[in-house]
């Protein structure tokens, strides 16, 4: 009993180890556990850049990855049986101008020679019948000529929304028809799309704190949607991340999600030492003696400032902690 009594002062004596009234303990509590899954990076909106017109695809102003604005040429399209058209249509107007001329150098004439008395109003009234009704013949060809105009305008096509254009499934000098796509483009913004096992879905909270392993280190992402259909056994969710990187969509990124609470046995991060690949937490044994005892620690984690680690087996809980105060 002396000897272990002189053995307890001398470590007491040592500056490194001390075992002071408020020594921290293996604590139990409960803690979260989280399910590793992967996210593809989506953007919100994708919507074909469709043409309005068929025909040949003549020029594309595009690629993979380019930058577009609502209302920009992306592309255009050229149908030649519009120009054919337009230019049969110019032929009727030059023919229906010259007639409407001599018509009205007629009716010119027939209005003098009813003032003489030469022709009757019968006459007078068939040749202004003749002039309005090349007008409007006039007049119909070129509502006609407004139409062609217009559909050959319709050959651009146009950017629908902001975004990257992400596909461009057609090449130059391909024919297209009317509706077809000429590219995608995704906007919007960009966010995490998740495929989570059907048996977690009633764990998700929407609002709920992600972690998101991306490139550049680990982020913090929100849940932001669940989504109420669940298709082969897995239920789609959105999650908004900050910052995240939109240099490659559909990209995949290995996402943790809180997924349920369990018990589990805590220590402070700064119990745990590493020797010879074994991993051991120093404890207070039942007289105060120091004990290595080897543990399997898990994953630290943060909580109220403080980084703590999860000891899977070799602790129970409640054990005093033998910590180094150099």
């Amino acid at each position: 009993m002396i000897a272990r009594l002189l053995i307890l002062l001398a470590l007491l004596a040592l500056p490194g180890l001390a075992l002071a009234q408020d020594a921290p303990v293996a604590r139990n509590m409960d803690v979260t556990a989280w399910k590793a899954v992967f996210g593809r990076i989506e953007a919100r909106d994708r919507v074909p850049a469709r043409s309005r017109l068929g025909g040949t695809l003549v020029e594309i102003a595009v690629s993979e990855g380019s930058r577009v604005t609502p209302g920009e040429v992306i592309a255009r399209v050229v149908d030649e049986k519009l120009n054919l058209q337009l230019g049969a249509i110019d032929a009727q107007l030059s023919s229906l101008t010259a007639q409407l001329e001599n018509a009205e150098a007629e009716l010119a004439r027939g209005e003098n020679l009813l003032q003489r008395g030469v022709t009757t109003a019968q006459r007078l009234d068939a040749l202004r019948t003749q002039v309005d009704v090349i007008r409007g013949q006039i007049g119909a060809q070129e509502a006609q000529r407004a139409v062609l105009e217009q559909q050959e305008a319709e050959g651009a096509v146009l950017a629908p929304i902001e975004g990257t254009v992400l596909s461009v499934p057609v090449t130059q000098g391909s024919v297209v028809l009317p509706g077809e796509t000429i590219a995608e483009i995704g906007g919007g913004g960009f966010y995490l799309r998740l495929a989570v096992p059907e048996r977690h879905a009633t764990k998700l909270e929407e609002g709920a704190q992600i972690l998101i392993e991306g490139p550049g280190g680990e982020m913090q992402g929100q849940l932001a949607k669940i989504y109420p259909l669940i298709e082969n056994g897995r239920v789609l969710a959105d999650v908004d991340v900050e910052g995240l990187s939109t240099d490659f969509v559909d990209a995949r990124v290995l996402v943790r999600l809180p997924v349920a609470s369990e018990p589990a046995v805590v220590v402070p991060a700064t119990a745990v030492e590493t020797r010879m690949g074994l991993d051991f937490v120093t404890i207070a044994g039942p007289d105060g003696t120091p004990i290595a005892r080897s543990v399997v620690p898990g994953e630290p984690f943060e909580q109220e400032g403080e980084t703590l680690v999860r000891i899977l087996s070799g602790l129970e809980g409640g054990e005093t902690l033998v910590t180094d105060h150099d």
